[in-house]
């Protein structure tokens, strides 16, 4: 049972209330207020050390919050084990490419439908008609995900000989398998080549467009083009928000990547 419903308009996907992480005396973040709306694409930067990921796990119940709420689709997640909040859909990638290296492309993915139960134990043994039907349902599924992030043609190959860019995007696509309301992405174009940042751009455009809220964090500041709104993040504190361009010139965000003696 829901802990809490919210009455905030239809749009919020996402939000949280006053979200606070200390670890000993150190607040990794404080008192954060963010909101994602449905079809948004979100970006959260930051200096290292500013807080981005730890927000990531406590959204995704990786970490427990020391004081405030995780609100998503209406209802309060806050603390729950990660994978009930998969299963409530949100998505989530790492900084690392977590794979399963010496499984293809393929079998990657379809690994990652583990949260949908797809077959019973006897349905399995006897090799049921119903057991065919929904590994053929999954591949299906697999074959679509493979497709939507322009991997279809490597699916044969193994994770492992992949270039560097694709294994990021291949993370994406495990997300993707769980069917996710949102996705977050940790750092999806991080040590990526010019060819490979532009190839993934195109994907978050293309997973954009099927209806999946994404909340991006990001040292990179190309893929702020990208970004309805961008909220930035300074010692756990939210220090600005607004429009890539505004965000851009604002004096607390340039002081806090640069330095005071760059700030206007």
């Amino acid at each position: 049972m829901d802990k809490l419903r919210t009455e905030r308009h239809p749009e919020v996907l996402l939000e949280t209330k006053g979200l606070t992480k200390h670890f000993g005396g150190l607040a990794a973040v404080s008192q954060l207020d963010l909101y994602v709306n449905r079809g948004e694409i979100v970006g959260l930067i930051g200096p290292n050390g500013a807080g981005k990921t730890t927000v990531f796990n406590l959204i995704t119940g990786f970490l427990r919050p020391t004081s405030g709420k995780v609100l998503f689709d209406g209802h309060d997640i806050t603390g729950r084990k990660p994978h009930l909040i998969a299963e409530t859909g949100i998505g989530r990638t790492f900084q690392l490419a977590y794979l399963f290296p010496d499984f293809t492309v393929m079998e990657n993915v379809v690994a990652s439908f583990y949260l949908y139960p797809r077959s019973g134990f006897w349905e399995a043994l006897f090799n049921t008609p119903a057991y065919r039907k929904k590994e053929k349902d999954v591949l299906n599924q697999a074959k679509e995900v493979l497709r939507l992030v322009g991997l279809d043609r490597v699916e044969d190959e193994l994770a492992k000989n992949l270039p560097h860019g694709h294994q990021k995007v291949l993370n994406v696509a495990r997300a993707l398998a769980i069917k996710p309301k949102l996705l977050l992405l940790d750092e999806p174009i991080a040590g990526m080549t010019r060819d490979e940042i532009v190839f993934s751009l195109g994907v978050f455009d293309k997973i954009r467009s099927q209806g999946i809220t994404i909340l991006f964090v990001e040292h990179n500041m190309e893929f702020m083009s990208l970004c309805d709104r961008v909220i930035v993040l300074n010692f756990g504190n939210k220090i600005a928000e607004g429009s890539s361009e505004e965000v851009r010139q604002n004096e607390a965000v340039i002081q806090a990547y640069f330095g005071s003696e760059h700030a206007a």
